[in-house]
C-alpha cells in the first residue's frame, strides 16, 4: 500500500483553515485559517467554480435563520414578536414571552410577580396587570407600596392625565398639579386617597397585627365596593387581586403613602400593625407549598429594588435560614434597565442568583433577562400571553395561606429536630475579633 504524498488533498483533512473537500466544495473558513487561501477560494466561489455554502452544519448555527416577515400593518402583536424580534433585546423579549407562555404558564407552575417603578399611575394596572390576574397568569405579587397607592386613585374614580415632562414644576406646584414624569394629576387626588385609606383603616377589622397580604386584601375589598358604587368596573389592581384571591405583599410597608397613613392613625391609638415577619414566612411558604405540591415556582420580576430581593430571598429563607432542602426557583423572567456591575442587579442576574440558592442551577436555561423599560415590555408580554395561552384556573393563594404555612412549619420542625449543641461563647468570640 502506497502512502499518500504529504500535503495532498484527500478530500477530508483540515487545510489552510478550511475543512477541505474535493474541488473545494464545502470548505469551511475560519478566522484562524490561512487568509490568502481563504481569499482565493472565496473568489473561486464567486466565479462559480465552487458552490457557496452556508455552513449550517455547525452546532452554533442551529438557531432560526434571520429571514423576517415583512411588516405590513396587518400582523398581530404575537406575530410581530415571533416574526421580527430576532436579535438584541427584541430577541430577549421574544424569549421572555415564549418562556412565559410555553413553560411558566403550565398548570403546575406558581407564578410570583414583582412590581417596581411607577407602573400603575401609567395605567398598566388596568391595561396589563388586571388582565393577567383575571386570566390566572399571576398567582401572587410583591409590590412597592407606591404602586398600590397610585393604583387606588383609579378605583376611587380619580383622574390621572398625560402631560409634558418639560413643564415647569414651580408652575405646576402653583397650579396644584403633581407630576410623575409625564403623568399629571390634581393635588386633591392625593388628599382624597389619603382620606379614603384613613377612613377604612379605622374600621374594627384593621385593628390588629397582620401580614401585608391580609392588609391589602382588606383594602381591596373596600376599593371593590367603591368601584361598584361608582359603577366604573374593575379599575384597581387591589380590587382585582381581592376578587381573584391573589395575595399582594409589600417589602417596605412604611415606604409609601399607605404606610404613612397607617403610621398617622397609630398616633390616634390605632392598632393596625403590618408584621414583616409574617410576610417573610408567608412568601417562603408559598414557594415551598408549590414545590411540595408537585409543582414548580416561577418568578417574573419587573424592575428591581426591594420587591425583587424579597421575591428571590424566599429560597434562601427556605434553605439557608430554615434549613429545609430545596433547589431554587424553576423559572426566572426579569425585565430591567439596571446593570449588575453598578450594584443595581446585585445578586439578581440568573447566574449570580444560582450561587445564593435562589435559582435551581439545573433550570438556568429557563431564565431570561430582558434589558428594557417595563412600560414597553409589560404590554407586549401581556398581549402575547393572552393570545397564545388559554386561561388558567385561579389558584386563590390568599385562601391557601394557612395550608402553605403548615407545610413550612412541618418541614421546619423536621429539619431542625436534632438538638443544637451548646456553643462556648467565650472561646468563640476572640476568634472573631
Amino acid at each position: 500500500m502506497t502512502a499518500k504524498k504529504r500535503g495532498s488533498d484527500d478530500g477530508g483533512r483540515e487545510r489552510g483553515g478550511f475543512k477541505a473537500s474535493r474541488h473545494g466544495e464545502g470548505k469551511r473558513a475560519s478566522a484562524a485559517g490561512n487568509k490568502s487561501e481563504q481569499k482565493r477560494l472565496a473568489e473561486a466561489k464567486e466565479r462559480g467554480e465552487v458552490v457557496h455554502t452556508t455552513h449550517e452544519k455547525s452546532r452554533f448555527l442551529k438557531g432560526q435563520r434571520i429571514d423576517p416577515r415583512r411588516i405590513d400593518g396587518k400582523e398581530t402583536v404575537a406575530e410581530l414578536i415571533e416574526g421580527t424580534f430576532l436579535a438584541y433585546n427584541a430577541a430577549r423579549l421574544r424569549e421572555a414571552a415564549q418562556l412565559f407562555t410555553m413553560k411558566m404558564l403550565q398548570p403546575d407552575v406558581t407564578i410570583g410577580l414583582t412590581l417596581t417603578g411607577a407602573l400603575t399611575p401609567a395605567g398598566l394596572g388596568m391595561a396589563a396587570l388586571i388582565p393577567l390576574i383575571e386570566a390566572g397568569f399571576v398567582d401572587w405579587i410583591i409590590s412597592t407600596g407606591a404602586n398600590l397607592y397610585h393604583d387606588t386613585h383609579f378605583g376611587l374614580g380619580l383622574a390621572m392625565h398625560r402631560g409634558n415632562p418639560s413643564a415647569s414644576d414651580t408652575v405646576l406646584r402653583e397650579e396644584g398639579v403633581v407630576r410623575i414624569y409625564d403623568i399629571f394629576f390634581d393635588y386633591d387626588v392625593l388628599l382624597s386617597t389619603d382620606a379614603f385609606f384613613r377612613q377604612i383603616i379605622r374600621a374594627p377589622e384593621f385593628q390588629r397585627t397582620m401580614s401585608s397580604a391580609e392588609f391589602h386584601n382588606l383594602c381591596g375589598k373596600y376599593v371593590r365596593e367603591r368601584e361598584k358604587a361608582l359603577g366604573i368596573g374593575t379599575k384597581s389592581l387591589l380590587s382585582a387581586a381581592y376578587t381573584a384571591g391573589v395575595p399582594i405583599y409589600t417589602s417596605s410597608p412604611g415606604d409609601s403613602s399607605i404606610g404613612m397613613n397607617v403610621a398617622a392613625l397609630a398616633l390616634e391609638g390605632g392598632k393596625c400593625l403590618i408584621d414583616p415577619n409574617r410576610d417573610v414566612n408567608e412568601t417562603a411558604s408559598i414557594v415551598l407549598g408549590a414545590k411540595r405540591g408537585g409543582g414548580k415556582s416561577g418568578v417574573m420580576i419587573l424592575g428591581g429594588g426591594s420587591p425583587k430581593n424579597f421575591m428571590l430571598q424566599t429560597e434562601p429563607q427556605i434553605q439557608e435560614v430554615l434549613g429545609i432542602d430545596e433547589r431554587g426557583h424553576d423559572y426566572f423572567l426579569q425585565v430591567t434597565d439596571a446593570r449588575p456591575d453598578t450594584g443595581g442587579l446585585s445578586g439578581a442576574t440568573p447566574a449570580e442568583a444560582v450561587s445564593w440558592g435562589k435559582i435551581d442551577p439545573d433550570r438556568l436555561p429557563d431564565a431570561v433577562v430582558c434589558y428594557l423599560d417595563s412600560t414597553v415590555a409589560l404590554p407586549l408580554l401581556t398581549s402575547y400571553a393572552l393570545a397564545r395561552t388559554p386561561r388558567r384556573p385561579l389558584k386563590r393563594l390568599f385562601d391557601q395561606r394557612e395550608k402553605n404555612m403548615q407545610v413550612l412549619l412541618d418541614e421546619f420542625a423536621r429539619a431542625n429536630e436534632a438538638p443544637t449543641e451548646p456553643v462556648d461563647t467565650d472561646s468563640k468570640l476572640p476568634m472573631h475579633r
